[in-house]
């Protein structure tokens, strides 16, 4: 199959009668949606996985709705990636690991938030390569999620901001992110389980060279910062590097890097998870809002 985008001023083609996958991007800098494509029969034909994979790397998140598929053809489109993970927190199904409940209803406390710009479990040495989510349920308003594109982030910029987080490394935490509200006991040996991994502050993203801003919500600190050449006075440390790493955080939340997607029951998304960060949009409760997440081991990022 071929995908059809209008080559003369990037916007949607109309669609055709080739049997080809429609792909409308939805902005200039990120995010797709598809039409006229099974993800069910992407998870068993080589040359339709093979267009969904390159529109992956090429658009970072695809959007597609109307996908009546069970459990199982969701899982089998995930594994085309790689290998699934399980989530140390989050439930999963149990017929299916790998499959992540993220339910929230009237049992979920109004308090327990997930709005924060964050690119999945970089707490892992090796973060998940990408996520297949799908929605099972969602309000009749509100509960969209926002995607970010990290590597336009990094590419505008200064140049001044570039050459000084040149060579530096962040640590990125699940101990004071997921682990925050648990008693002392219980925090501490979700540390020891996942000890805080460290990561480069720009990433080179393995199949598409683009450089990639990598810090997000649990990243915590630089661990190389206190050098001879950004230390002169202890306040160049302290705050110095935080109020650096706060400002690479809150690239993220420029509109002009996002595309935001407004789910319907059997829609989904996939996303690269290593060139991208999303918000899940806490505007909902005490509506019901459940999705199921397949999220795809990755490699370390060295």
């Amino acid at each position: 199959m071929q995908s059809t985008i209008d080559d003369a001023a990037g916007s949607p083609a109309a669609g055709s009668d080739t049997g080809s996958i429609e792909v409308h991007p939805l902005t200039v800098h990120i995010g797709a949606e598809l039409r006229n494509v099974s993800l069910a029969e992407a998870a068993r034909d080589d040359d339709l996985f093979a267009e969904l994979k390159g529109l992956l790397l090429r658009h970072k998140v695809l959007f597609v709705r109307d996908q009546d598929i069970t459990r199982a053809q969701h899982v089998a489109l995930a594994e085309r990636f790689g290998s699934l993970e399980d989530h140390p927190v989050a439930g999963s199904d149990p017929d299916h690991p790998g499959l992540v409940r993220i339910y929230k209803d009237l049992d979920s406390p109004a308090e327990h938030y997930e709005n924060a710009y964050h690119c999945d479990a970089t707490w892992r040495q090796a973060p998940p390569m990408g996520c297949v989510l799908r929605c099972v349920e969602t309000p009749a308003v509100g509960g969209d999620t926002i995607w970010v594109n990290m590597a336009e982030a990094y590419r505008r910029l200064p140049q001044d901001v570039k050459a000084r987080i040149d060579g530096l490394r962040a640590r990125h935490s699940i101990e004071a992110s997921f682990g925050a509200n648990m008693p002392t006991e219980q925090r501490l040996a979700l540390h020891e389980r996942f000890p805080d991994a460290e990561h480069p502050v720009v990433r080179t993203h393995p199949e598409t060279g683009e450089k990639v801003l990598f810090v997000n919500a649990f990243t915590t600190h630089f661990t190389n910062f206190h050098t001879p050449a950004n230390v002169r006075f202890g306040f160049d440390y302290a705050p110095g590097g935080s109020e650096l790493l706060n400002y690479l955080i809150r690239q993220a939340a420029v509109p002009e890097y996002q595309v935001r997607w407004r789910w319907t029951p059997n829609s989904f998304a996939i996303w690269d998870n290593r060139s991208t960060q999303h918000y899940a949009v806490q505007d909902y409760w005490p509506a019901v809002r459940k999705m199921e997440r397949a999220g795809v081991v990755g490699d370390r990022t060295f």
